[in-house]
Order: structure tokens, then sequence, then C-alpha cells
């Protein structure tokens, strides 16, 4: 399946400010089972300086500055991705993904190979994720028992996660601490992501944030509005001699064709879609639409003009 996606970010400030600088963190990255076939970066007003590298994570970043006065940014990352899952390791098929203990992972954890090192990076504090408290200890050991299949237990703590916790998007900001998360049972896909991962870390368990997008259908009959999709979040548990598994605590699924990767971290610090500073003085306002739709072929092209 191949995606059209747009993303726009727009940012209007009260009075001109003098200079900015900005990283995006917006485009989706390839592997098995999602390739990029084509991607470009629109920022306007042009930027004075701009070049793109590879993060210790291995995601894209793309650098720009502008330096002289704007009252308004915009910046169009657009892009075409080919998603197949099916490519992909079958975690539901694989003995060793989902029958693996956690006792046997904290063995295999203890060995050290280049793909061990990687993983157990993040193991680590994180800028959001640190400190883990009693209470995430508490709500992770629900699930997770040393002689239960990780893949088990980790199903059933993003149910949890999902049945127990309210989305509320006016209840935490980027910065709300996991434990506050956790007692009040709200937030948003970010949050949900980042308390899966504490909780993952708090019994030994490599866990990672994933930033990307989520295609959202419309009711059936209705037109899909433009702008109507979303910028999400999930995570990933580490399971030794299988790999990366992702959940979509929000939704309760395990990641198929409609999530869409743009980067891994510790946490959402590391992969925001954009972050930056500003000179100047007074209120910004921004907004964001995502828009996501399938490529039709030639042939459902042709059908469609038919009709």
């Amino acid at each position: 399946m191949i995606f059209s996606l747009i993303h726009k970010t727009s940012y209007k400030y009260n009075n001109a400010i003098s200079y900015c600088h900005n990283l995006a963190i917006v485009k989706p990255r390839s592997f098995k089972g999602q390739e990029l076939l084509d991607y470009q970066l629109e920022i306007e007003p042009k930027p004075t300086t701009f070049k793109e590298n590879i993060d210790f994570f291995g995601n894209s970043v793309a650098h720009f500055s502008i330096e002289k006065q704007l009252k308004e940014l915009t910046v169009i990352a657009t892009s075409k991705v080919k998603r197949c899952y099916e490519e992909q390791n079958d975690v539901l098929q694989s003995k060793v993904c989902k029958e693996t203990t956690l006792a046997e992972a904290h063995a295999k954890l203890k060995i050290i190979t280049p793909t061990i090192i990687d993983a157990k990076q993040f193991l680590l504090d994180s800028m959001f994720i640190k400190n883990i408290s009693s209470q995430v200890h508490e709500y992770a050991a629900v699930s997770f028992q040393k002689n239960r299949s990780v893949f088990e237990a980790t199903n059933e703590l993003m149910k949890r996660i999902f049945s127990e916790f309210k989305f509320d998007s006016g209840f935490s900001t980027i910065a709300t601490p996991v434990d506050e998360v956790l007692e009040e049972k709200k937030g948003v896909c970010q949050d949900f992501a980042q308390v899966a991962i504490a909780c993952l870390r708090s019994v030994g368990l490599p866990a990672r944030y994933v930033s990307g997008y989520i295609e959202t259908l419309p009711p059936p009959g209705k037109e899909k509005l433009v702008g109507t999709d979303a910028s999400h979040a999930w995570f990933s548990v580490f399971i030794p001699n299988f790999g990366w598994v992702d959940f979509d605590p929000t939704n309760d699924q395990i990641p198929k064709n409609q999530h869409i990767t743009t980067a891994y971290g510790r946490d959402y610090y590391d992969v925001p879609p954009l972050k930056g500073v500003v000179y100047g003085s007074g209120k910004s306002t921004m907004s964001v639409s995502v828009d996501i739709r399938p490529v039709k072929n030639d042939n459902q092209q042709q059908q469609q003009q038919q009709q």
C-alpha cells in the first residue's frame, strides 16, 4: 500500500522575530516493510541556512535557520511512503517472539553482541523517563512475571493502558511527568507511550519511543476530510533473538500498514516533529495539519473517471 502524506506546521508571531533556528524530524524512515519513495520539505520564508544529517538513532534531521525578521513560519513535509507489513517479521507467527519469557530475555540481554548493545541503550534514563518510581514498578508488575512471555505481558500492558486511561488532549504538556500521567490516568498518545516505556524499563526490558503518523478512516459513507489524520506516537519493546515489536496503546493494536514511522528515540524529547529557538518578544500561535491518503493506481483512477 502506498500513502501520500502531507504534514503542515504553521507559526504566527504577534511581533516580528529577528532570528530563528529549528530542527525538523518529519522524514519517514525506510526499513523492511516501509519504503520512502519521495520526500520534499518546503519552508517559508526561505531559510538562510539549511542542512540535513542522520542523528544517533538513525533518524533524518533537518536543521535550518532564518536570519531576518518574520511574523509567520510555515513548514510543509510532503512524502510518499510504501507500507507492506507482510514483509516484516511476523510477530504473531514467531515462536521466539511469542514464547520468550522475561527471565529468558534477561539472560539473553547479558550476552554481548552489537545488537544487544544497541538495544540496551533504551534501558537508560532519558529526559522525560528517569528515576523510575515505585508507582511505575507496581503498575508494571501486574503484567510482568519472570516466567511469563514478554510478548503476552506487553500486549496486556498495552490493553490495560487503552482501557484504563482516558484520552484528554487538554490534560498534559510535552513535559508532564510519567508519574502524574499514571496517577491521573489520562493524557495523549505520547503520554501513553512513555508510561509503557517506563514500565518496560522498570522490569529490565529495552523500550523505545516511536514517532510517526496513523491514517484515520472516516465513518462508513462519509468523505474523508483533509487534515484529519494525526501525528502519532507508540512504543517498541526489544525481544532478544527476535527484535523490536511495536505496540500502540492509544488504539490497542499492533501497528501495521496504517502506521507510518518517522523516528525512534528514548522518549519524545529525542524526536519532536519540529523544535527550535527564536529571538523576539510576544506570543506565538501554532497550527498543525496532517493528511494521509492511499495513492490510487492507474486502474483505480480510470475506474473513478469512468464513474
